[in-house]
């Protein structure tokens, strides 16, 4: 039979209180026994010394006789239960209570125990030397005349009416105890069935989501902490959902992307060699494999600078540089795609100081990936405006075209990887759908945000922060 976690926890629960009330009982019981004995030994010293005054005071003066002394004795236990022993100041045995009763009342009390001393009183529990046959209190004290000794009275009275109390008592005690017991038992079991049933569910919907079947759900709706790892466990399932969602489109995508230059590749090469394509047209064709050749160049390169920011994160050798310049070196590279398309480049800078604390190489790839893309989806004759201004302690950079712009429930997906705004795939065939996953990147390594604000039919803009400049020397960040 399979045990679970929260059976063991009862277990444990139930061990512990059973060893609580174990211990309670044996303390219990204890004190209990103790404090009762401690009070009757004061009961009987109280009567002892009562009746030493009111009987045998006066028959050590001579005033009533042994037979009214032995009357009195037996009268005595008969009414309170008590056993008495009266004997000289040598211990011989004057008179005891109902004598006949008990056959081994000693002639001299020290026949049964030789060191008694008769001068002080004792208290004892148990059956006097075997005196009696069940266990008793005794008490012994010395009895003075004249502040001389003239006897040694002894008192027993039986513990089973003590013993009857003490039970009383602890019954009375562990009940209550004892039903605690049972009402946790009961509320143990009852919690065990109302998380236990949440938990399987739990552990059941693990397993289907181990198997990649990320749409069960496990029914708890619990506001709890179970209900949270319920919540959890989902949500993970989503992600992952997620995630096997774009390792398929990964491999497409890549496929794709591989598949068709080097299928211009072969198909170019095959038809030169088999001379479909003349000897005078291979400087043409040749231009072609090379491009493609550079574009599965640039695809691979992509691929493996992801690669390394998956794995280590993108190393950044940060140091002070004047933003501006970037921006400016950049629009000198594109200079001759913005005259073949007529576009109007611009630079707006209403911030005084521009310098930045971040890693130039990598900034400059960011600010070229985001210009380049602002080209691509520019129509003839338009505008590119990038404005670098400040904002309390950060230096905001903005690419602004006057493209297409991006559908609302597209803009997030343009930060995944492969990711085309036209499906058709037609428009950029030199892309690799790259270029702005690793920007982003690039902007999270620096601990700062890159947004984008896009309307169809008025064009997009990308803002990206970075931080003013410092007292910082230069340094890696890996």
């Amino acid at each position: 039979m399979k045990h679970t976690f929260f059976d063991k926890i009862i277990v444990v629960i139930i061990i512990l209180l059973v060893g609580i009330f174990i211990a309670l009982a044996g303390y219990t019981t204890y004190a209990v026994q103790k404090a009762l004995v401690n009070e009757k030994q004061n009961n009987l010293i109280n009567e002892a010394t009562l009746l030493s005054e009111q009987t045998i005071s006066s028959y050590i003066q001579g005033i009533t006789s042994l037979e009214y002394l032995q009357l009195r004795f037996d009268e005595f236990e008969d009414t309170l239960k008590t056993n008495v022993w009266f004997f000289s100041s040598d211990g011989t045995l004057i008179a005891a209570s109902n004598s006949g009763d008990y056959a081994k009342i000693p002639n001299n009390i020290r026949n049964l125990d030789p060191e008694v001393d008769l001068g002080k009183g004792f208290t004892r529990t148990g059956n006097f030397s075997g005196v009696f046959e069940t266990n008793v209190i005794s008490i012994g004290i010395p009895i003075y005349a004249a502040e001389e000794q003239k006897g040694f009275l002894v008192l027993h009275t039986s513990m089973t009416e003590l013993d009857s109390l003490q039970n009383d008592m602890l019954e009375i005690m562990y009940m209550p105890f004892v039903v605690m017991i049972l009402v946790v038992g009961v509320v143990l079991m009852f919690l065990s069935g109302v998380v236990l049933r949440p938990l399987a569910r739990i552990n059941n919907t693990a397993r289907e989501y181990a198997k990649g079947n990320f749409e069960v759900r496990t029914g708890v709706k619990s506001k709890d902490e179970i209900g949270e790892l319920s919540d959890s466990l989902e949500y993970m399932a989503s992600e992952l959902s997620k995630l096997d969602e774009y390792r398929k489109n990964f491999i497409a995508n890549i496929s794709h992307d591989f598949r068709s230059p080097l299928t211009s590749i072969k198909g170019y090469l095959e038809a030169m060699l088999d001379g479909t394509i003349p000897v005078e047209k291979y400087d043409r064709y040749l231009n072609i494999v090379l491009n493609e050749s550079k574009r599965l160049t640039k695809l691979t390169t992509g691929l493996l600078e992801l690669n390394d920011f998956d794995v280590y994160g993108p190393i950044l050798k940060k140091q002070n540089f004047d933003i501006v310049d970037v921006v400016r070196e950049t629009r000198n590279t594109v200079e001759g795609l913005c005259e073949e398309k007529s576009i109007d480049f611009r630079i707006k800078c209403p911030a005084e100081d521009t310098m930045v604390y971040a890693d130039k190489m990598k900034i400059g790839q960011v600010v070229y990936n985001l210009i380049d893309n602002a080209i691509k989806f520019s129509p003839e004759k338009s505008r590119i405006i990038v404005t670098i201004y400040d904002k309390n302690d950060k230096i905001f950079v903005s690419v602004k075209d006057e493209g297409p712009g991006i559908e609302r429930d597209k803009q997030n997906k343009v930060w995944d990887r492969f990711y085309k705004t036209d499906s058709s795939r037609g428009k950029d065939k030199q892309g690799t759908g790259l270029g702005l996953a690793i920007t982003k990147e690039i902007i999270r390594a620096h601990g700062e945000n890159i947004n984008l604000i896009s309307t169809e039919g008025a064009g997009s803009e990308f803002v990206f922060s970075l931080q003013r400049r410092g007292g910082h020397e230069e340094k890696q960040i890996g």
